[in-house]
């Protein structure tokens, strides 16, 4: 039987630097590019302020969805304060010819890549799956079972390589979802077949309540990639610039035709899994204030600030802009959503059933009928 040798070389390219990649720290400061597998570059000063500008907005949005779930506008909310530069740093660093699966806490990544938010919380308010059309905005639907939709995104991502393209499928996963087997036959199948796919693990620290140590005795998540031969990254996730660097070098690590990529960025959700969580019940005071101090949002506009980039004018304007998008939001979710019955039948095959049709009509003779009664009455 012939085997084939795994070169060192090999073996190193597909790991990822031993500490997380970081270019500016909590403070804003650069820092140096020391032990990191591959050379990153710092980001211009346009495209960090505009992460910012989103970072600001997003935040904005997902404040005002926490408060509207609390009103009883949604059902449920799984806020991603905190993770600001993840979700919006990925988001942006692709084009609208890529695709994105979210899981169900992208809602503020969404939102930065120009999804209604209105539509983007249908699914969290119960009024139906997915608001927004996912070919439209090449974007899939929220995912709540967790880890289902890298397989998903492998199959998209492989469908372009077919079809000739270079575009690239990106997918959001948390750190609890990489004990799934989903997320294994992901990676596997991508490597196999050099599906442009790129994973990215959002490790905040905690699987609902599960810590990350009861999960993994791994180093990091981002060594889990070498097991499939796909490459990998580990990157401070606070730290909008250096999100940005890595999904750079693992955009054109896929778009070359080398296979899939996987990222772990280090993170942190400041608020509890969900409105129906306690995180009060795991997780110390002291710990969330220490997270707190790590913010990429002041982390990066202190750099832009030295940079002279950034004035006291351009933030007030923005949080002000920030204001608005909200103040639109609550207006709009404060409007009781007009639910049309037959829209169940919607969207389920792009050609019904014959048992599709006959239920289709059973529920239009019935709602026929009330409409008699009514009527007659």
């Amino acid at each position: 039987m012939q085997t084939t040798a795994v070169t060192p070389d090999l073996a190193a390219h597909l790991l990822p630097s031993p500490n997380p990649v970081q270019l500016l720290d909590p403070t804003g400061t650069e820092v140096p590019q020391e032990g990191t597998r591959r050379p990153y570059l710092m980001p211009p000063p346009e495209r960090l302020r505009e992460v910012w500008r989103a970072m600001v907005i997003g935040r904005r949005f997902d404040i005002q969805a926490t408060a509207l779930t609390k009103q009883g506008r949604l059902a449920v909310y799984p806020s991603s304060r905190g993770q600001e530069a993840c979700q919006v740093g990925a988001t942006l660093s692709v084009t609208g010819n890529d695709w994105v699966f979210p899981t169900y806490r992208e809602s503020m990544a969404l939102v930065t890549r120009g999804i209604d938010p209105v539509e983007v919380l249908s699914l969290l308010r119960g009024d139906q799956h997915c608001g927004y059309d996912p070919k439209a905005h090449k974007t899939a639907p929220q995912c709540t079972p967790l880890s289902t939709q890298l397989i998903h995104a492998a199959g998209a991502a492989y469908g372009e390589k077919r079809r000739g393209t270079d575009n690239v499928a990106l997918a959001f996963i948390g750190d609890g979802a990489t004990s799934e087997g989903d997320f294994h036959e992901a990676l596997n199948f991508a490597a196999v077949f050099e599906a442009p796919a790129i994973f990215f693990v959002q490790n905040n620290k905690y699987a609902i309540s599960v810590p990350l140590s009861k999960q993994t005795k791994a180093p990091a998540l981002a060594y889990k990639g070498i097991g499939y031969g796909v490459a990998s990254e580990q990157v401070d996730g606070n730290d909008p610039a250096a999100v940005l660097a890595v999904m750079d070098v693992a955009l054109e690590h896929c778009r070359a035709g080398h296979g899939p990529f996987l990222i772990e960025a280090h993170t942190y959700r400041l608020d509890a899994h969900t409105n129906a969580d306690d995180a009060s019940r795991y997780r110390s005071s002291d710990e969330v204030t220490a997270w707190l101090e790590r913010d990429p949002i002041a982390r990066v506009e202190t750099w832009l600030k030295a940079h002279g980039a950034l004035n006291d004018d351009l933030v007030s304007a923005t949080h002000a802009e920030a204001e608005t998008l909200a103040s639109d939001l609550r207006d709009r979710m404060n409007v009781d959503p007009q639910a049309d019955p037959m829209s169940l039948f919607d969207n389920v095959f792009e050609q019904r059933t014959p048992q599709l049709e006959d239920a289709r009509r059973m529920v239009a003779a019935e709602l026929a009928a009330d409409a008699e009664m009514e009527d007659q009455s």
